[in-house]
Protein backbone atom coordinates (compact mmCIF):
# COMPACT_ATOMS: atom_id res chain seq x y z
CA UNK A 1 0.00 0.00 0.00
CA UNK A 2 3.15 2.14 0.89
CA UNK A 3 4.44 1.71 -2.55
CA UNK A 4 0.95 2.60 -4.16
CA UNK A 5 0.23 5.60 -2.65
CA UNK A 6 4.23 6.86 -3.30
CA UNK A 7 3.67 5.81 -6.72
CA UNK A 8 0.70 8.25 -6.97
CA UNK A 9 2.36 10.98 -5.37
CA UNK A 10 4.58 10.99 -7.81
CA UNK A 11 1.86 10.68 -10.92
CA UNK A 12 0.42 14.10 -9.31
CA UNK A 13 3.93 15.78 -9.07
CA UNK A 14 4.79 14.59 -12.30
CA UNK A 15 1.01 15.79 -13.94
CA UNK A 16 1.35 19.22 -11.72
CA UNK A 17 5.10 19.88 -13.25
CA UNK A 18 3.30 20.17 -16.86
CA UNK A 19 1.39 23.01 -15.36
CA UNK A 20 4.23 24.85 -13.13
CA UNK A 21 7.47 24.73 -11.67
CA UNK A 22 8.55 23.20 -8.99
CA UNK A 23 9.35 25.93 -6.64
CA UNK A 24 5.39 26.98 -7.10
CA UNK A 25 4.41 23.47 -6.12
CA UNK A 26 2.82 22.90 -2.44
CA UNK A 27 2.57 19.83 -0.67
CA UNK A 28 -1.37 20.92 -0.70
CA UNK A 29 -1.76 21.18 -4.42
CA UNK A 30 0.40 17.41 -4.66
CA UNK A 31 -2.26 16.34 -1.97
CA UNK A 32 -5.09 17.57 -3.54
CA UNK A 33 -4.17 16.41 -6.73
CA UNK A 34 -3.61 12.76 -5.65
CA UNK A 35 -7.18 12.89 -3.57
CA UNK A 36 -5.30 12.57 0.06
CA UNK A 37 -4.37 14.57 2.56
CA UNK A 38 -1.63 16.21 3.95
CA UNK A 39 -0.96 14.56 6.48
CA UNK A 40 -0.36 11.16 4.48
CA UNK A 41 2.00 13.07 2.37
CA UNK A 42 4.19 13.81 5.43
CA UNK A 43 3.80 10.00 6.33
CA UNK A 44 6.26 9.27 3.30
CA UNK A 45 8.09 12.22 2.45
CA UNK A 46 9.60 14.93 4.59
CA UNK A 47 8.80 17.91 1.63
CA UNK A 48 8.48 18.12 -1.41
CA UNK A 49 12.17 17.36 -2.28
CA UNK A 50 12.40 14.50 -0.57
CA UNK A 51 9.21 13.10 -2.86
CA UNK A 52 11.89 14.43 -6.09
CA UNK A 53 14.65 12.46 -5.19
CA UNK A 54 12.87 9.50 -4.91
CA UNK A 55 11.37 9.80 -7.76
CA UNK A 56 14.36 10.26 -9.39
CA UNK A 57 15.83 7.67 -7.82
CA UNK A 58 13.04 4.65 -8.73
CA UNK A 59 12.60 5.71 -11.69
CA UNK A 60 16.77 5.35 -12.49
CA UNK A 61 16.17 1.93 -10.79
CA UNK A 62 14.01 0.97 -12.60
CA UNK A 63 15.81 2.40 -15.93
CA UNK A 64 18.99 0.40 -14.76
CA UNK A 65 17.05 -2.86 -13.48
CA UNK A 66 20.19 -5.57 -13.59
CA UNK A 67 22.60 -3.74 -16.34
CA UNK A 68 24.82 -3.71 -14.08
CA UNK A 69 27.72 -6.40 -15.41
CA UNK A 70 30.50 -5.77 -17.46
CA UNK A 71 28.18 -7.13 -21.19
CA UNK A 72 25.28 -4.60 -19.85
CA UNK A 73 26.76 -1.49 -18.29
CA UNK A 74 26.59 0.53 -21.38
CA UNK A 75 22.93 -0.68 -22.10
CA UNK A 76 22.59 0.74 -18.66
CA UNK A 77 23.71 3.85 -18.91
CA UNK A 78 21.39 4.30 -22.24
CA UNK A 79 18.47 3.27 -20.22
CA UNK A 80 19.28 6.01 -18.01
CA UNK A 81 19.30 8.73 -20.47
CA UNK A 82 15.95 7.40 -21.92
CA UNK A 83 14.65 7.26 -18.78
CA UNK A 84 15.57 10.81 -18.35
CA UNK A 85 14.56 11.39 -22.16
CA UNK A 86 10.63 9.89 -20.79
CA UNK A 87 10.45 11.96 -17.95
CA UNK A 88 11.47 15.26 -20.17
CA UNK A 89 9.50 17.64 -18.30
CA UNK A 90 9.80 16.67 -14.90
CA UNK A 91 13.36 16.29 -15.05
CA UNK A 92 13.69 19.98 -16.54
CA UNK A 93 11.53 21.48 -14.37
CA UNK A 94 13.89 19.79 -11.85
CA UNK A 95 17.33 21.00 -13.23
CA UNK A 96 15.90 24.45 -13.62
CA UNK A 97 14.91 24.67 -9.87
CA UNK A 98 17.00 22.90 -7.76
CA UNK A 99 21.17 23.28 -7.94
CA UNK A 100 23.25 21.17 -10.09
CA UNK A 101 24.60 19.48 -6.83
CA UNK A 102 21.18 18.57 -5.79
CA UNK A 103 20.43 16.89 -9.35
CA UNK A 104 24.19 14.85 -9.52
CA UNK A 105 23.31 13.82 -5.77
CA UNK A 106 20.46 12.32 -7.44
CA UNK A 107 21.77 10.78 -9.77
CA UNK A 108 25.75 9.72 -8.20
CA UNK A 109 25.05 6.97 -5.99
CA UNK A 110 22.86 5.00 -8.83
CA UNK A 111 25.73 5.72 -11.34
CA UNK A 112 28.30 4.33 -8.31
CA UNK A 113 26.39 1.34 -7.64
CA UNK A 114 26.14 0.35 -11.28
CA UNK A 115 29.73 0.67 -11.71
CA UNK A 116 30.63 -1.43 -8.58
CA UNK A 117 28.95 -4.42 -10.23
CA UNK A 118 31.14 -3.74 -13.25
CA UNK A 119 34.39 -3.45 -10.78
CA UNK A 120 33.01 -6.00 -8.84
CA UNK A 121 32.88 -8.36 -11.87
CA UNK A 122 36.04 -7.39 -13.51
CA UNK A 123 37.99 -7.60 -10.65
CA UNK A 124 36.90 -10.86 -9.01
CA UNK A 125 40.18 -12.81 -9.38
CA UNK A 126 42.59 -9.47 -7.93
CA UNK A 127 42.90 -8.51 -4.70
CA UNK A 128 41.68 -4.87 -4.43
CA UNK A 129 41.02 -2.55 -1.53
CA UNK A 130 36.96 -1.84 -1.52
CA UNK A 131 38.28 1.89 -0.74
CA UNK A 132 39.93 1.51 -4.02
CA UNK A 133 37.06 0.09 -6.43
CA UNK A 134 35.18 2.70 -4.39
CA UNK A 135 37.51 5.51 -5.91
CA UNK A 136 37.71 3.63 -9.45
CA UNK A 137 34.04 3.84 -9.57
CA UNK A 138 33.72 7.70 -8.18
CA UNK A 139 36.22 8.27 -11.00
CA UNK A 140 33.78 7.23 -13.65
CA UNK A 141 30.73 7.97 -11.74
CA UNK A 142 31.62 11.96 -12.03
CA UNK A 143 32.84 11.46 -15.78
CA UNK A 144 28.75 10.20 -16.51
CA UNK A 145 27.06 12.50 -14.50
CA UNK A 146 29.03 15.24 -15.47
CA UNK A 147 28.08 14.03 -19.39
CA UNK A 148 24.46 13.60 -18.09
CA UNK A 149 24.25 16.95 -16.81
CA UNK A 150 25.80 18.83 -19.76
CA UNK A 151 23.16 17.02 -22.26
CA UNK A 152 20.27 17.89 -20.22
CA UNK A 153 21.53 21.20 -20.08
CA UNK A 154 21.83 21.23 -23.80
CA UNK A 155 18.00 20.61 -24.24
CA UNK A 156 18.87 16.29 -24.23
CA UNK A 157 19.57 17.33 -28.32
CA UNK A 158 22.24 14.39 -28.24
CA UNK A 159 21.54 11.05 -29.04
CA UNK A 160 21.88 9.13 -25.81
CA UNK A 161 23.15 5.87 -27.62
CA UNK A 162 26.03 8.02 -29.50
CA UNK A 163 26.75 9.53 -25.79
CA UNK A 164 27.17 6.29 -24.23
CA UNK A 165 28.97 4.30 -26.88
CA UNK A 166 31.64 7.84 -27.00
CA UNK A 167 31.69 7.24 -23.25
CA UNK A 168 32.62 3.74 -23.97
CA UNK A 169 35.60 4.50 -26.24
CA UNK A 170 36.80 6.75 -23.68
CA UNK A 171 36.54 4.79 -20.73
CA UNK A 172 37.81 0.88 -22.81
CA UNK A 173 40.01 -0.69 -20.94
CA UNK A 174 40.57 1.59 -18.73
CA UNK A 175 38.52 0.27 -15.49
CA UNK A 176 40.86 -2.90 -15.78
CA UNK A 177 43.73 -1.15 -16.08
CA UNK A 178 42.54 1.03 -13.41
CA UNK A 179 41.66 -2.09 -11.32
CA UNK A 180 45.61 -3.70 -11.80
CA UNK A 181 47.31 -0.63 -10.85
CA UNK A 182 45.41 -0.72 -7.94
CA UNK A 183 45.83 -4.48 -6.87
CA UNK A 184 47.01 -5.55 -3.86
CA UNK A 185 50.56 -7.52 -3.94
Amino acid sequence: MAQFTKRALEDSLKHLLLKKPLNKITINDIAEDCGINRMTFYYHFKDIYDLVEWVCLEDARQALDGKSSYDTWQQGFVQIFQAVQENKPFVMNVYRCVSREQVERYLTPLTDDLLMGVINELSANMVVRDEDKAFIARVYSYAFVGLMLDWIKDDMRSDPEKLVARFALVIHDDLLGALNRFRVG
